[in-house]
Formats: structure tokens, sequence, C-alpha cells
């Protein structure tokens, strides 16, 4: 996995500025050291995996260090849960942060100091103003802020209010500390910004030894910095913060020099959006929480742990990674890419199996009665190192519903009243007729075989267009398949202005198929094991919804692309 993630494009914006920093000896000798600092506060999405393969590429590219970090300031909406799935999604990609685990919270002693020397030297101060309030005062675009009446306290007051908000003397949200820049400022983000704010509130980590946490463009810089990091790459709508980022840092290289490994700098990239999905956490959390879907893991989300449940693969998520590239230019990206390079993977890697989806039963009546035989089937086209296996047929067999028609139209070759079709690595079967039930609906085919058309062994000299996959009856395993779908109707969902992002949901996202017959082979395969059922698609065994004796099959991906076919 290792030359998988660090085999992409090298040629990029951020890989020519490395190697320019390089060259400049900027990082005075230093490896090159980059971090991912995910909130605890969800699942990783793809989006994610994009800034994780960046950030660990680059550091093996160049020889250098990658970190993982966890943002944990705000105790309100992170938990444990997260911190397990952020950390095994990131090794089921296979970044490596050996030893160098960190959480913010690490470093909250540190912050709080750091803090305290701000307000000695007049660089930050306690406000009493509230959220809206501040807001109010922040002022527009075009119109300068208003200096907050709570500016101009000196720095021993200010100081000792901060203490006492440490103490916990004073309720959430009364008191925030500001950092003291430029209320006139063209940037708002520089407009004395809330670098800490008081939650009571019990921290997953430190309990409640703490009751004020610092705001992420307080702690992000500032954690770089005591982590040595040289290249913090975060994404594009974090530009217009960049000034305030290095605002901490020269502060920091100022008044704590003894804490600083590094001075560290930012560096923006776009970020993923991808077709047919949402990106925002808050609103994965909102399907999740309204139960549009089972969890945070539903083959159907576009975070890291879905994508594992549906079967993708880290190799294609790498290869979906380096097709779309880095750029600073937004950009959204077609779904078809990413089951293209799952269908690329599989279609050398997958064995072959024959299930029949939506079956129905077909009675050879001139096949010999008690008799059962082996039919030979390779395991992967055009690759004899993958084997063979054995196939057992019979005189009754399931084909799938749809390889029948009464009344077929031209240039149809598959089964039908006194037409012959070849039946998979077996016989060719010709259609004599269609028991019906009383309503009308056809419950069972009879036909008969020709013994002459063996596959591998045909003399009959026929030549038949139609080839469709079989399973016998009497040695057919029962399984499920959930047919996963796109979750949304549509490519943008959170584009209507008049309908909420909720309103586009597919209703046929999951179709579950129930009591599937499949070739015996099915039942040994291994948890986690990737299938063609031939003739539909890819498949893959799911070991959290399996059960001893029921094993559940998640469609990942259809043979070719229907979504693109759609929309042409």
């Amino acid at each position: 996995m290792t030359d998988t993630i660090s085999a992409g494009s090298k040629t990029n914006f951020i890989y020519t500025k490395i190697r320019e920093d390089l060259e400049k000896g900027i990082l005075k000798d230093r490896p090159v050291h980059t971090r991912f600092p995910p909130e605890p506060n969800g699942y990783l999405h793809i989006g994610h995996a994009k800034a994780i393969l960046l950030n660990y590429g680059i550091a093996l590219d160049f020889k250098g260090k990658f970190n993982l970090r966890f943002d944990d300031t705000n105790p309100i909406k992170e938990e444990q849960e997260f911190v397990d799935s952020i950390i095994e999604d990131i090794r089921w990609l296979g970044a490596d942060w050996e030893d160098r685990l960190f959480f913010s919270s690490d470093y909250f002693e540190v912050k709080y100091q750091f803090a305290c020397r701000l307000v000695e030297a007049g660089r930050a101060y306690v406000c009493d103003l509230n959220q809206e309030e501040i807001r109010e005062y922040r002022g527009t675009l075009t119109e300068p802020g208003i200096e907050s009446p709570y500016r101009n306290r000196s720095a021993a007051e200010n100081l000792d209010l901060f203490e006492r908000m440490r103490k916990g003397e004073f309720a959430s949200g009364s008191r925030v500390l500001r950092a003291k820049i430029d209320m006139a400022s063209g940037n708002l983000n520089m407009r004395d910004p809330v670098i800490y704010r008081i939650l009571h509130s019990s921290h997953h980590r430190t309990g409640d030894k703490w009751c004020i946490y610092p705001m992420y463009d307080f702690d992000h810089p500032f954690s770089d910095c005591l982590e040595g990091i040289t290249h913090s790459l975060c994404s594009i709508e974090y530009t217009d913060h960049r000034p305030l980022y290095d605002w901490i840092v020269d502060n920091a290289v100022e008044l704590m020099p003894e804490a600083v490994k590094y001075r560290s700098r930012q560096t923006e990239f776009a970020r993923l959006n991808m077709t047919y999905t949402v990106m925002s956490k808050r609103k994965l959390r909102r399907l999740v929480e309204e139960k549009h879907v089972a969890g945070w893991d539903d083959p159907r989300m576009p975070t890291i742990a879905g994508l594992r449940r549906r079967g993708m693969t880290p190799q294609a998520i790498a290869d979906f990674q380096k097709r779309v590239g880095v750029s600073r230019a937004d950009s959204t990206v077609d779904l078809a890419l990413l089951e293209h390079c799952i269908r690329q993977e599989l279609e050398t890697t997958a064995p072959r199996l024959m299930a029949v989806l939506d079956p129905i039963k077909v009675v050879i009546t001139n096949w010999p009665a008690g008799k059962t035989e082996l039919c030979e089937m390779e395991n992967i086209p055009g690759n004899k190192s993958a084997g063979t296996r054995q196939v057992p047929f019979s005189g009754e067999i399931y084909i799938e519903r749809d390889d029948f028609m009464e009344e077929p139209p031209k240039k149809y070759f598959r089964l039908a009243p006194g037409r012959e079709v070849r039946l998979k690595g077996a016989y060719v079967i010709k259609c004599e007729e269609a028991i019906k039930d009383a309503d009308g609906n056809i419950n069972e085919l009879r036909c008969t075989y020709d013994e002459q058309t063996r596959s591998g062994a045909d003399t009959s000299g026929k030549k038949i267009k139609g080839v469709i996959h079989w399973v016998s009856v009497e040695h057919s395993v029962k399984i499920t398949a959930n047919l996963y779908d796109t979750l949304f109707t549509v490519e943008n969902p959170e584009e209507d202005s008049e309908v909420e992002f909720t309103g586009h949901i597919n209703p046929q996202s999951l179709i579950v198929c129930n009591d599937v017959p499949a070739e015996p082979a099915v039942a040994e395969a291994a948890p986690e094991s990737r299938f063609q059922f031939l003739r539909k698609a890819y498949f893959y065994l799911d070991p959290e919804a399996s059960s001893e004796g029921k094993p559940v099959f998640n469609r990942i991906v259809q043979l070719r692309d229907s979504w693109a076919k759609m929309k042409k």
C-alpha cells in the first residue's frame, strides 16, 4: 500500500513549493513534516481521504514524517467512537504515523500559557460581549468593525479574568478571550477573533479538568509549531484564515520560542466534491440521526467506513485520488470515476461466481433423472493462475427472469419460446413451454438440452449468440444480496434552493434480494471476499451483516456505469 500512496503525481503545485523550500534551505535541514488533523466529531469521508493520502504521500516521497493529530477542542460534539473509527480508517487506507499520534488536548496547558503571554503582551483580552454582539461589532466587508468596550482592559485585569475563566467561575458563553489585532482590517478574520471560549462540558480525554477550550484558528497553527510541522496543508476555504495563522505563528515564535520546534506555514488546496452525494459532516450527521441511512458506515455513505463496507478497496481510492489530482480550484468529480477505478481493479482480481438475483425455475425435461454433472469454470477469465472450479449441473436450474421473454424484440439473443441459448460452461437449451399461474405469471420454464453442445466439447455445429448464467436448484446456496445505488437521485443534492437535500434521497438506493440462489462455492467464501456475480455486478461479502449460514453480499459496483448512461 505504501507504493500505491507514494506513486502519485509529483508535479502539482504543492510538490513544486516543497522542492523550492528544500532548494532554498528554508527547512534548515529539517525533514519535510506533514500532518492530518481530524476533528473527532464524525466519521471521515472520501474528501478526507484526499487530505490523508496527500499528506502521507508527501511525507513518503520526501522521506519525511507524518503525524496524526486529533483536533479535540470541542467536547460537546466529540466522542471516543469517532476517534476509534478515524484511526481504523486511516490505517485501512495505508497511512502510518508510527509513534506520532497526538491530540490537541495533549497541549492544553502549554496553549493556556501561550494565551497568557499574549495577554501579558497586550495582544489578547477578555471580552464580555456575547456571540451575537461580537458578530454585530465585527462590521462587514465594506464597513470596519467597532472596538469592544472591553478591548482596553489592563493586562493585569485580563490575566485575572482569564485565570478565573479557567477555574470555572463564569458560565458557558459568558466571556471569551479575543486576540487584539485590527478591527479595521479588510480581512474579517483579523478583527479581534475569539481564541478561547468557556464550555462547561466533560471532555472525552481530559474529563472535567478544563472548562475553557481554544478555538480552531488559535489551536491549529500553535499545534503545528509545537510538533514542528513544516507544511500545513488545508482546504481552500481556509485561504482567508492564513493571515491569522501567520499571526499566531509569529507570536508563538516571539513570545514562546522555547516551545516552538518550527515556524509552520500554511498552504491551501481544493477540497474534493463528488456527484450524487454530500460531503458536509453536518449533513452526513443528519442522514444518520434522521435515520435516512443505517449508520455512519452504511454502504451508501461517502464515509471511508461506508465505502469499506460497500467493498471498495484502499488501492481503488488511492487510484481515484491520483486521477483527481491536486489543484487550487474547487471542482466536482463525477462518481463514475471512482466506480471506474474499483471496476478496473476488480476486473483482474475478483473471482467469478454465478448467482441468480431474480430467479425463475427451469426444468430440463430430457435430462436423466437424478444425474449431476460437474462443469469446469475459469475463476478469472484470462488468468490461468487463478485456477478453475467445478460447478454442479442438474436437471433443474435457476436463470434470471429477464433472461426469458415471451415476445422478444429483434436482437434479443436470450431465451424465448422455441429459441435456444447457451448456459455458461454447460449446454445449449431450448425453451419448449412456459408454465403460468392462475394470474398469468410465468413461474416455470420447460426446456430440453442438446447433449452434443457441452461447453469445451461441442460437436453440434450450432452457432448460439446468447450465453446466460444459471445455478442448479439442488445444489444452490441461499444468500442475501444488497443492491446499493447512489444515495441521491440528482448530481448535486445541495443545489436545489426549493428542495432540501434530503428531498432528493433515492428511494431505490437499497434493494434487498433475499434467498438468492448461488453456486455452492459461495459457501466457502471468506469474509471480505470480492466476487463478480457473472453478468450482474461486483459484490463484497460483508462480515458486519453476515451471520453463520446467512452470507450477505453488498453490490460494490455494476459492470458498467449505468449512471453515466442515464445522464446521456
